[in-house]
């Protein structure tokens, strides 16, 4: 009873990542008078943001309001005039978008590199293999029934995935058992619930204490797919904390939080 209940807790918090940003007011009516700024942050940074957010808080007594989402979903509502102050994406080419589209106030700065995996729950039939050859040999012998990644129109980790799938030589037989995840984030909860056999998720959900008791993973070479380089970039009408969170990011305490998670420095890699 108790393990099924974890694993609903855990599930519940990756569907709350995974939720869209829906029924957002233009910014003149949707933020009032002291409340905090708005994050709007890859779905891969569930579990890291909110550590550093809750440290940011602790010693600078500034509340943060985070929200977690597909990178290219957000990239379209911040276009439509979406409230968000601090844009932190998945793929760096959604911050450059906006910044030539004139919503930011600069180019934004690299925070980190990303990396996948395949994730298995326990029981699957399948093995947590990086190199994917028992994804392989289980496509071959009808092991397979149905495997998880984020949706690659719009998730920078599912056209990681596509990538590395295609790598392995792999595509072409997988793609009718795909399931699409909207982001990273409900991609994990697709590959841990027992819906799938398993998945290529996020190293930096995989690394969360909560995500690590559902199953089994394994990296996938970097040298698969292309980089996942990710930038974040303060929107025009970002108030000072979020200013400050921004900077914040780039301290030791913040960096040490993010390398626990799986992440890349830009400055170490």
């Amino acid at each position: 009873m108790y393990v099924r209940s974890s694993r609903r807790a855990i599930l519940a918090s990756l569907a709350l990542a995974s939720a869209a940003v829906l029924g957002w007011q233009r910014p003149a009516q949707a933020q009032s008078v002291g409340a905090p700024p708005t994050v709007a942050a890859a779905a891969d940074l569930k579990f890291a943001v909110q550590e550093v957010a809750e440290l940011f808080e602790q010693q600078t007594g500034q509340k943060l309001r985070l929200v977690f989402g597909s990178s290219g979903n957000f990239y379209a509502q911040i276009l439509q005039g979406a409230p968000f102050h601090l844009y932190m994406s998945a793929d760096e080419d959604y911050v450059l978008k906006l910044a030539d589209a004139g919503k930011t106030l600069d180019r934004g700065r690299l925070y980190a590199y990303g990396r996948i995996g395949i994730i298995v729950p326990k029981g699957s039939p399948l093995k947590a293999d990086g190199e994917l050859r028992d994804l392989a040999a289980a496509l071959k012998d009808g092991r397979l029934r149905k495997f998880a990644i984020a949706n690659p129109e719009h998730a920078p980790y599912g056209r990681r995935a596509q990538e590395a799938l295609q790598h392995a030589g792999l595509w072409s037989a997988i793609e009718p058992k795909l399931v699409y995840g909207e982001n990273i984030a409900q991609t994990a909860q697709f590959a841990t619930s027992g819906s799938t056999d398993g998945g290529i998720i996020a190293l930096s959900l995989a690394k969360s204490p909560q995500l690590a008791a559902l199953g089994d993973f394994a990296l996938i070479p970097a040298e698969w797919h292309q980089p996942l380089a990710q930038r974040m970039v303060l929107l025009k009408d970002a108030p000072q904390a979020a200013r400050e969170f921004y900077a914040f990011l780039a301290t030791a305490p913040a960096q040490a939080i993010m390398t626990r998670y799986g992440f890349v420095m830009p400055q170490t890699r």
